[in-house]
């Protein structure tokens, strides 16, 4: 019996395809949240850890909705089809366009919280964001993707994937919000002089950026939106005819701007910066986004060459010069680096893309004023409106307090040393002891690494009672140099732990010989133990005083 071929209407085949690729890049894109998500809070204090998270989940929710009621459709207006929200549709596939663009948008909104960090009311922060997916982004991408209205001498912008329209212009935006925030307190001193100012986790930032550099083949490689095309009844690839190139020059543009920012890096300091590193694989592949369908092999090296190289010299502009706090270096990673890729197209386009050069320039430095004017004015007007009525800044005690307590209550970071260990209960003594006569403050400043083994130690001795502060001092351990962003500083004052145990019932020989046995390292910098008299104590729910208080 013969065979029956099966038949396939390749209209459905090319739209089933081209819907699951659209799809599956677009979830791709969305995972670069968590990769934001870690990279800037890795960049910020520990005190503000929540409080950068927080804005990234509201960046997305508030963002993504106000894009769907309204910004698709002002992109719409702005291109000249009239204004047609998202929730207006003939069929419910238009949808996956409109996500598409949604995570985008998203995309360079949340480039903006990163500028911002450690100073910015929560409600200006989401009020931007809204206004930012409402209508600032939606006009640039109506002049750009949607209208093509930025024409040169026939050549029309040319930005593939967002290099300008997305990530110049996220960084521009938080340029201009951090410029009119002004700086954290004590970033600057009075005569100008910077204060280094490290976040709290190299690792979370590191992380953070593989996951971006992750998701980044879903913003590059997934512009090639669509897999298959019917010409003539037959079917043909869509736009993956080009996308090995996007592939390929993302990758080597990647890798080229983690080596250009750490050479540079390396030319400064005589130190190859971790941070620059990281930073400067972002700017390799921020520079490539927008020119990853044209750009030649070589071209990739050059590009994210380049962009990784400016980074290093163009956050020590920003910080130095401008004296703008850009707390996660957002304008050199995402807005120089955007720039400068997007006006390199004609220069290093693979052979026969570009028919003039001077044009195809002149189109390009068109496209990035406009974006940049636009931007500059639009986030200018709400964050200056936002200070006027003074609602764009926490207060200074609360800046100091940390955003997480003050805008949050809630401190990401609660526990010290082991958590299976309790500070609130522990061994009854079955010796009963010999405690010495009075009341005892045993108080010493150790390692924070070895609180859990002090706690257990003292529970063992029956004194599980104790005080845990964090603090930082200076004694025999010598001071060290740390480096953030290829700036040195000196670490003179080392985080400690103080420990206070009153005891009445416990020797305090026996409490000073637990906290030494299990803070001991044989290093410089183990601490010391003080013991001091107290004249009395009293409880306060029951009124006991003296011994029986404690």
């Amino acid at each position: 019996m013969d065979a029956t071929p099966l038949q396939v209407d390749p209209e459905v085949l090319v739209e089933g395809v081209n819907l699951a690729w659209v799809l599956t890049v677009t979830f791709l894109i969305f995972f670069m949240h968590a990769g934001f998500a870690m990279l800037e809070a890795g960049q910020v204090r520990s005190k503000n850890v929540a409080n950068q998270l927080t804005k990234n989940l509201l960046t997305w929710s508030v963002g993504v909705t106000v894009f769907f009621l309204v910004g698709a459709g002002v992109e719409g207006l702005v291109a000249g089809d009239g204004f047609v929200p998202a929730f207006d549709v003939a069929e419910p596939n238009a949808w996956v366009d409109w996500l598409f663009g949604a995570v985008f948008a998203m995309t360079a909104a949340t480039i903006v919280s990163g500028a911002v960090a450690g100073r910015a009311k929560l409600r200006a922060y989401v009020g931007y964001t809204f206004l930012l997916a409402a209508v600032i982004y939606p006009v640039v991408t109506g002049l750009t993707w949607a209208g093509s209205h930025l024409v040169v001498g026939g050549v029309v912008f040319e930005d593939f994937a967002g290099g300008m329209i997305v990530h110049g212009m996220g960084g521009i935006a938080g340029l201009t919000a951090a410029w009119v925030l002004g700086p954290r307190l004590d970033r600057y001193n009075q005569d100008g002089t910077v204060n280094v100012i490290p976040g709290h986790s190299m690792t979370f930032a590191v992380l953070g950026t593989l996951v971006l550099a992750f998701g980044w083949y879903g913003f590059n490689v997934g512009t090639a939106a669509t897999v298959f095309a019917l010409e003539g009844g037959e079917l043909v690839l869509g736009d993956f005819a080009t996308v090995g190139r996007v592939a390929m020059t993302t990758t080597i543009a990647m890798g080229c701007g983690a080596m250009g920012a750490g050479l540079v890096a390396w030319l400064k300091t005589g130190k190859v910066d971790t941070l620059y590193v990281a930073n400067g694989l972002l700017a390799g592949l921020v520079g490539i986004t927008a020119i990853p369908h044209t750009t030649a092999w070589w071209g990739a090296f050059v590009v994210g060459g380049l962009a990784g190289a400016q980074l290093p010299l163009v956050f020590g502009f920003v910080e130095n010069v401008l004296k703008i706090d850009d707390v996660c270096a957002v304008f050199p990673v995402h807005g120089s680096a955007g720039v400068l890729g997007t006006l390199l197209y004609p220069f290093v386009a693979a052979p026969g893309v570009v028919e003039s050069v001077a044009n195809a320039f002149a189109a390009q430095v068109v496209g990035v004023a406009v974006i940049a004017g636009w931007t500059i004015l639009a986030t200018g007007f709400v964050w200056g409106a936002f200070k006027a009525v003074g609602q764009a800044r926490v207060t200074p005690e609360h800046e100091r307090d940390g955003l997480d307590v003050s805008e949050h209550g809630v401190d990401t970071y609660p526990e010290f040393g082991t958590p299976e260990v309790a500070a609130d209960g522990g061994a009854i003594r079955a010796d009963g002891g010999t405690a010495d006569s009075g009341i005892w403050m045993v108080t010493a400043i150790v390692r924070p690494d070895r609180l859990g083994d002090v706690k257990t130690n003292l529970a063992g001795i029956g004194a599980p009672s104790l005080t845990v502060t964090n603090v930082s001092g200076r004694g025999s351990q010598p001071a060290k140099t740390g480096q953030w962003r290829g700036e040195e500083y000196a670490v003179d004052l080392h985080q400690k732990v103080k420990i206070e145990c009153v005891v009445a019932d416990v020797p305090a020989t026996e409490v000073v010989d637990a906290i030494r046995e299990a803070a001991n390292t044989g290093e410089p910098g183990d601490g010391k133990i003080f013991v001091i008299p107290v004249e009395d104590a009293c409880q306060v729910r029951t009124g006991a005083t003296g011994p029986e208080a404690v």
